[in-house]
């Protein structure tokens, strides 16, 4: 009886400098090998994916993502994997993990006005600097850039995610998150070589576009 095998993903997608798997990042990040730096954005726990990411003041924007489940828990059982396999880790939503305590804490600061959305958000890091802060606005007609908001409802500015790159050292970059591919974006922008992981086939096909997108914008300077 020939012996059942389960594969490591489902998908495998190369653009450019960028490897991007459709799968579960548990099972793909032992066949990886080391990278130089993980910078991911993982489950908060906190229900954000279920239902209407409403408007709650003056300089938001209402959109209905519909309702999902990857965003009920967090997945500490991937941390182990993130610290095993980088030498420089940055995680976003680090205050709702068990880590390490750090000196150095990159804070987005979303400029967000008078609503009840978080005025900031933290991204846990094990960098050898001081805190350190951006302001950048993503809420509503006066967004930093006029960067648009994706398929994603937790969706990361590119802007912020090349600021937070910008404090990392290494060529290769990893996102087990991966979501809409931000990330990605970004390290196109800067010439990184990224790999990234998504669970979800919806926002893994977002993320090859988008990507893609800024692979062949590249091309043109």
């Amino acid at each position: 009886m020939p012996l059942s095998f389960e594969p490591m993903y489902c998908d495998k997608q190369q653009i450019e400098g960028c490897t991007l798997y459709l799968g579960d990042c548990l099972k793909v990040i032992p066949t990886l090998g080391k990278v130089d730096c993980v910078v991911t954005d993982p489950p908060y726990g906190i229900k954000e994916a279920r239902g209407r990411n409403a408007s709650r003041g003056n300089l938001a924007v209402a959109r209905d993502y519909g309702r999902e489940s990857w965003d009920d828990q967090t997945i500490p059982e991937a941390i182990p994997l993130i610290m095993g396999c980088s030498t420089t880790q940055v995680i976003f939503g680090g205050n709702y993990y068990h880590l390490p305590p750090t000196k150095c804490w990159l804070i987005w600061d979303k400029e967000n006005g008078d609503n009840d959305f978080a005025d900031a958000e933290m991204a846990w890091t094990n960098l050898d600097k001081a805190v350190r802060l951006k302001r950048y606005m993503w809420n509503g007609m006066l967004r930093a850039n006029r960067e648009l908001r994706g398929d994603h409802p937790t969706q990361k500015p590119i802007g912020v995610m090349q600021w937070v790159i910008s404090h990392t050292e290494g060529d290769l970059i990893l996102d087990p998150f991966m979501g809409s591919g931000t990330t990605g974006v970004a390290c196109i922008n800067m010439n990184r070589k990224f790999i990234g992981i998504e669970k979800e086939r919806k926002y893994f096909d977002v993320a090859c576009e988008r990507i893609d997108a800024a692979a062949r914008q590249g091309k043109l300077f």
